[in-house]
C-alpha cells in the first residue's frame, strides 16, 4: 500500500511526517486513496517545505522517488506522466479547473476550498498556494496596466532638481528612469545590487509625490519583511539626504519602516490579516525594501491589502537568495533573467519626463511584452563597490556565473599581482583545523564585543564582523560554528546555542512574537542595563532606538556569532567570513554565494576550496511555481 511505503520513507528521512499525514488526510477526506493521488499529495506538501510553490509532475513522472539511487529498496515508483495526470483529473481530491477552487470569500485565500489539491497543467498545488499565486498575479497585472494622472511635464523639473545630469551626456541614468516610473505607474519594481541607489531613488520618488500634491499630506508607508531589514532602510532614510538641502518637503517624508507583518496586521492563529481587501491600508504609496526575501503568502496578502489607487514600489536584488519560505516572487516579477521589453508609449513618457533616450532594443525579441515590463527598472551602477574593486569584481562574476577573478590567499594580501584584491581572500582550511581557526577568530573579533563601553558600542562592534555559513548543520554549519566560538570565548565545554545569556553574546530570533514585535531573523545582544545591572537582550528597533527584553520573555532564539546566509539577508556588515562545507551540497548556489559576498562593505574572506566555490557559482537556484508564466504569458507552456 502506498501509505505504508511512504511511511518507510519518513523513517529514512526522505519525507516529513507532515507530508505523510497530509497524504493520508487527502485520501480520507476525498475517498480516493489511489497511489497516484496520494503520491502527488505527499510530493506537493514536501516541495512547499523545500521552497517550491507547487510540484511539477513532469520532473518526477516515471522515476523512482525518495531514494539515493533508483535501485535502492523501498524507492517509490512514480507513474508515467499521462497516466498520472489522468488519475488526478478523475480524482475528487483534485480540482483540474482552477476556477473551481475559488469561493466567494473576499480574503486573498478561500476559507473553504472544494478540493485539497489543484492541477494546473502539469503542476499540482496545495489549494491555498494556488489561490495565493493566482490572486497575486491578477492584482499585479491590474496595477501594471495604464498610467497614473501624473504627467511627464510635471515631473521634469523635480527630476532635474533631485538627480544630476547623466554622465556621460546622452547616457541613461537608471535611477532617474526608476523615479519617473514610480511616479507615473501604480506598480514599480526596482532591482539593483548593493549600493546602486535604491534608497536614494525612493527618497526622490516620495519627495516628488509630496511636491505634486501641495497642501495634502502624502500617506506613505515603508516596510520590509524582517525587523532587521526595516531597521536598515530606516537608518538609510534618516541619514542626511543626498539631495539639495533646500528641498523643504523632505521633512514630511516617513522616517521609520515597519515589518510587513505589523503593517498588514498578521495575527498568530488567524489566517486573515487585519488589513485585507475588505479593510485596506490607509496609504497612497507603499515602499517595500528587501522584496527578494518575501515569500508568496506574505506578498499576496500585502498586495491584497492595498487600496486600488495606491502605488506599490518594490525594492530588491533579483540575484539574491529567494525567501526561506515557498516561492521566489521577486525573481519571478523581474522576469527570471528576462530583459524588460519597454513599450513605445513608455519610451515616449520617459523621454518627456527625464530628457533621456532609452534604447528600444530588448534581449528577448521573440517574447511578447508583459504589462510588468513598463513597471520594471534594473539599476546597474554600484556606488558602494568600485567596478574594479575586489568585492565589486567578485560579486559581478558570481552574478553572471562566469570565471571568478583571482583571490588572495594567506599572506598574499600585499602581493604585487594587481589582479588580486586584498579585500577578498580565499583560504583552504582543513576540517581538523577548523575548531582551532575558529577559536582564533573568536578571540580576535568577538571578544572585543563584550569589552565595549556600552551596548551601543557593543552592537556596532558586532555589526563590524560576522561569520556566515552555507548550512545550518555539519562541521562548518552555523550550529557547530556557534558552539566552537562559545567554547573559545568561555574556555569551557560549549553549553549549547541559546542556552545561557552571557554579556556580549549575540542572539538571533527564530520565531515571530507579535506581542513583543520580535520577528524571525532579528538579531540582538545580551547586555546589562546600567540602571539595574540586570542582563537584557537589546534589539535595535526600526526607528533606530534600542529596546530591551528580559531573557525569559524572549521567543525561541539561538546564538548568532555565526548565522546561515539566508538569515543574514537584509544585513550590512563591514567584514564577512564565509564558511563553505567540506562536502558539496545542492544548497551551494550562485545566489547563496552572491548574497554572502554582498553583505560586506569592506572585506570578504572565504574558507573553502576554489573548486567548491566555482562549482557553487555554476549552480542556479531553481524553484517551481507558475507565477512567472502568469505574469509573462509568452512563457506559458502548453498543457499536455
Amino acid at each position: 500500500m502506498i501509505l505504508e511505503r511512504l511511511k518507510e520513507r519518513v523513517q529514512k528521512g526522505w519525507l516529513r511526517s507532515l507530508d505523510w499525514q497530509f497524504a493520508r488526510w487527502v485520501g480520507r477526506v476525498s475517498g480516493d486513496d489511489t497511489e497516484a493521488v496520494l503520491l502527488a499529495a505527499a510530493l506537493a506538501s514536501l516541495r512547499v517545505a523545500e521552497g517550491d510553490v507547487c510540484v511539477d509532475l513532469s520532473h518526477f513522472a516515471g522515476r523512482r522517488l525518495f531514494a539515493d539511487s533508483p535501485a535502492e529498496g523501498g524507492a517509490v515508483p512514480a507513474p508515467p506522466l499521462a497516466e498520472w495526470l489522468d488519475a488526478l483529473r478523475r480524482s475528487p481530491a483534485v480540482s483540474a479547473s482552477p476556477a473551481a477552487a475559488w469561493t466567494h470569500d473576499p480574503s486573498p485565500i478561500p476559507r473553504h476550498s472544494l478540493t485539497p489539491l489543484v492541477l494546473d497543467g502539469t503542476r499540482v498545488y496545495l489549494t491555498r498556494y494556488w489561490a495565493f499565486e493566482e490572486d497575486l498575479a491578477r492584482r499585479l497585472l491590474e496595477r501594471a496596466e495604464g498610467w497614473t494622472d501624473v504627467e511627464p511635464a510635471a515631473l521634469r523639473p523635480h527630476l532635474d532638481r533631485l538627480f544630476p545630469a547623466p554622465d556621460p551626456p546622452g547616457g541613461v541614468d537608471w535611477q532617474r528612469a526608476a523615479a519617473a516610473v514610480a511616479a507615473m505607474k501604480r506598480l514599480c519594481i526596482i532591482s539593483g545590487g548593493p549600493g546602486t541607489g535604491k534608497t536614494h531613488t525612493v527618497k526622490a520618488v516620495l519627495a516628488i509625490l509630496q511636491a505634486l500634491r501641495p497642501g495634502r499630506p502624502l500617506r506613505a508607508a515603508l516596510a520590509a519583511p524582517t525587523g532587521k531589514a526595516a531597521a536598515r532602510i530606516t537608518e538609510s532614510l534618516q541619514k542626511n539626504p543626498s539631495f539639495a538641502e533646500d528641498v523643504p518637503f523632505l521633512r514630511d517624508l516617513p522616517r521609520a519602516a515597519v515589518t510587513l507583518h505589523r503593517l498588514i496586521g498578521i495575527r498568530e492563529g488567524r489566517s486573515v490579516p487585519r488589513h485585507n481587501p475588505e479593510n485596506p491600508l490607509h496609504v497612497d504609496v507603499l515602499v517595500i525594501d528587501e522584496a527578494s526575501m518575501i515569500d508568496l503568502p506574505l506578498m499576496a496578502r500585502t498586495v491584497a491589502a492595498l487600496p486600488p489607487h495606491a502605488r506599490l514600489i518594490l525594492l530588491g536584488d533579483k540575484d539574491q537568495l529567494a525567501s526561506v519560505e515557498a516561492g521566489s516572487v521577486f525573481a519571478d516579477l523581474c522576469g527570471r533573467g528576462r530583459t524588460p521589453a519597454y513599450s513605445e508609449r513608455w519610451r515616449e513618457r520617459i523621454r518627456a519626463a527625464t530628457g533621456m533616450e532609452v534604447p528600444a532594443e530588448s534581449e528577448n525579441p521573440r517574447e511578447a511584452p508583459s504589462p510588468l515590463d513598463d513597471c520594471t527598472v534594473f539599476l546597474r551602477k554600484s556606488y558602494r563597490f568600485h567596478e574594479k574593486g575586489g568585492i565589486g569584481r567578485l560579486a559581478a562574476a558570481i552574478r553572471d556565473g562566469g570565471e571568478l577573478p583571482p583571490l588572495s590567499g594567506p599572506g598574499e594580501e600585499n602581493a604585487s599581482d594587481t589582479n588580486r584584491a586584498p579585500e577578498v581572500r580565499l583560504r583552504a582550511v582543513p576540517a581538523l583545523r577548523l575548531p582551532q581557526e575558529l577559536g582564533r577568530v573568536a578571540r580576535e573579533r568577538f571578544a572585543p564585543v563584550s569589552e565595549a563601553a556600552g551596548v551601543e558600542e557593543a552592537l556596532a562592534r558586532l555589526d563590524a564582523f560576522r561569520i556566515l555559513c552555507a548550512l545550518r548543520e555539519g562541521p562548518a554549519g552555523a550550529a557547530a560554528v556557534n558552539g566552537a566560538v562559545e567554547e573559545a570565548l568561555s574556555g569551557t565545554a560549549r553549553h549549547g546555542a541559546g542556552s545561557r545569556p552571557v554579556k556580549g553574546k549575540p542572539v538571533l530570533i527564530t520565531r515571530n512574537d507579535y506581542d513583543l514585535q520580535l520577528f524571525n531573523g532579528d538579531v540582538g545582544l545580551f547586555w546589562p542595563d546600567e540602571r539595574d545591572g540586570r542582563l537584557y537582550a537589546w534589539f535595535r528597533a526600526p526607528d533606530g532606538h534600542l529596546r530591551k527584553v528580559r531573557p525569559l520573555r524572549l521567543p525561541p532564539h539561538e546564538t548568532a556569532y555565526a548565522m546561515t546566509v539566508h538569515k543574514s539577508q537584509g544585513s550590512e556588515l563591514d567584514e564577512v567570513l564565509l564558511l563553505l562545507p567540506p562536502e558539496d551540497s545542492r544548497v551551494l548556489t550562485r545566489e547563496l554565494i552572491y548574497t554572502a559576498v554582498t553583505r560586506a562593505r569592506r572585506a570578504v574572506e572565504i574558507w573553502g576550496s576554489a573548486e567548491r566555490l566555482q562549482a557553487a557559482v555554476s549552480r542556479r537556484t531553481q524553484r517551481t511555481s507558475g507565477l512567472h508564466e502568469r505574469l509573462f504569458p509568452s512563457t506559458r507552456r502548453t498543457p499536455r
